[in-house]
């Protein structure tokens, strides 16, 4: 019971990581929002996550496990409830960022009371049994979504968290114990504060810059100095307070760990951008239906679920750099097939490269956890783990910011491309004959032909930015060096294991 109990508040954080992406044109629709301002309530959730997961440890560790674990959930649910009753934009992403503070905790809390609740023998097998909840969430999440939003509405794939929130708060308020609330150690509140502001700001920067007009506005440029003074209190402050700051430097001297973090930060750019931008593409310019969206973009996480049972047994018997490469090649072959999309694409054109980019992720993701943390002193690691979360979240918010400006921009800039092809010669052409002779209402159909011509431009460009990105990660793997023959720093022997999330 403690374990369904705690597998349904897992399920219900990661379902939202994915839920509500195929419904993003719905609700630009339903709260008047642009297409570019819709992706809001993606990034305000991850950022939120990101930032409120470092203080996963010291909260629980000062309050109890069970507390937190109990109010988390009640905040997601509750926050899920304000997301499906959300009149405009403003009020979903306030909600989508409480929901990220309260959904943050989640995941790291259940993974500890799965270790907890089985003797060291029965990790492994309690631990497979998390990851597959954990990627149960992202499978179902566009497949449930799309038949919400088809079937009933966009609304309900926030509601669709009340009746799992309840039966999980039930469950874990009736079986789960409490741990003793522990002195916990001091936490560096200044210094995550600045790291904070300055992701905050920067992500505010990122998702306004496109309608403010950059750095012509105020705003923006109020926004850009906030985010470089708090990031320059928290490198100063890093840098003076030593092993007491919020971030301790130590991690920057382990070529491994740095390395892996910016594998990460890309890894979370590609994955986030490509749900972010597919479903849209799908649904306004090629005319899907929602429930159609969700099942063709499902096959990515079935692709990852499959990749990282066979991922599992390879590390230790080949090079993890290699297994890593292969992950990456998967992607980048994915993305040169998205960035070589036609409108006349079929649903196995869409599904086929998802399920390649599934089994890149699940190929990369175990590996790299394994080198990053395999040379990591046992001190340093409990402020690894939340740095390298922390990384793939801010890649993930930065991604779809960037992607999504990238894609308006180079829509108005291919739209004048193409309008500059209605030469005279090209007025004699019947199609465009005739849209003269039509009038204004013809000329604004032929207007309308333009920008949904230029639009699939931009998202091709997208897609084709991200596989040479991808591409040219792959020889930076070499940075990082693997297990065998390597020497441990000296007086750390005893610490060289596994990484704890994966013991």
């Amino acid at each position: 019971m403690i374990t369904a109990s705690i597998m349904l508040a897992t399920i219900m954080q990661t379902l939202d990581s994915t839920i509500a992406n195929v419904a993003l044109p719905h609700m630009a629709g339903g709260l008047s929002a642009s297409q570019d301002q819709i992706t809001w309530v993606l990034t305000s959730y991850i950022v939120a996550a990101a930032i409120a997961t470092p203080v996963t440890g010291w909260v629980s560790g000062r309050f109890g496990r069970k507390t937190v674990f109990l109010a988390s959930i009640a905040g997601f649910t509750i926050s899920s409830l304000l997301c499906g009753m959300a009149g405009n934009l403003p009020e979903i992403v306030v909600a989508r960022l409480l929901q990220g503070v309260f959904g943050a905790a989640l995941v790291p809390l259940s993974q500890a009371i799965m270790l907890d609740i089985n003797p060291p023998e029965r990790h492994a097998r309690a631990m497979a049994l998390w990851g597959m909840g954990v990627m149960l969430g992202p499978i179902l999440g566009p497949t449930l979504g799309g038949w919400l939003t088809d079937n009933e509405s966009w609304r309900w794939v926030f509601l669709i968290n009340l009746p799992l929130g309840a039966l999980a708060l039930i469950g874990v308020y009736r079986f789960v114990g409490e741990t003793r609330a522990s002195t916990p150690s001091r936490f560096d509140w200044f210094g995550f504060s600045m790291l904070a502001v300055a992701i905050g700001m920067l992500q505010l920067l990122l998702d306004r810059g496109e309608q403010a007009d950059w750095f012509e506005s105020i705003e923006i440029r109020l926004e850009a100095v906030c985010a470089i003074v708090a990031c320059t209190f928290f490198v100063l402050h890093t840098a003076t307070d030593g092993d007491e700051s919020f971030f301790n430097k130590a991690l920057l001297k382990d070529r491994n760990f740095v390395t892996g973090l910016a594998f990460y930060f890309l890894l979370g750019l590609l994955l986030y951008a490509t749900r972010a931008l597919l479903p849209s593409m799908l649904e306004t310019l090629l005319g899907y239906p929602v429930t159609t969206t969700g099942l063709v973009t499902a096959p990515t996480g079935i692709g990852t679920m499959v990749a990282m049972l066979f991922a599992g047994r390879l590390v230790g018997r080949i090079d993890s750099r290699l297994i890593v490469a292969l992950g990456f090649g998967l992607t980048a072959s994915s993305l040169w097939s998205m960035s070589c999309y036609t409108p006349q694409i079929t649903t196995w054109d869409v599904a086929w490269p998802g399920f390649v980019q599934g089994l890149g992720l699940g190929f990369t993701s175990v590996p790299l956890i394994t080198m990053t943390f395999s040379t990591l002193a046992r001190r340093l690691r409990p402020e690894g783990t939340a740095i390298y979360s922390l990384s793939r979240n801010i890649g993930s918010s930065i991604g779809i910011s960037v992607m999504q400006t990238l894609m308006v921009r180079n829509t108005v800039i291919m739209h004048s491309s193409l309008a500059a092809q209605i030469t005279p010669k090209a007025l004699q052409a019947g199609s465009v004959a005739a849209a003269l002779a039509g009038g204004p209402g013809a000329m604004a159909g032929l207007n309308e032909v333009l920008n949904t011509q230029a639009s699939f431009i931009a998202y091709l460009d997208d897609f084709r930015l991200m596989f040479w990105m991808t591409l040219f990660a792959i020889p930076c793997l070499w940075l990082m060096r693997t297990r065998e023959g390597e020497r441990e720093p000296p007086g750390l022997e005893e610490e060289a294991e596994t990484a704890p999330m994966l013991e």
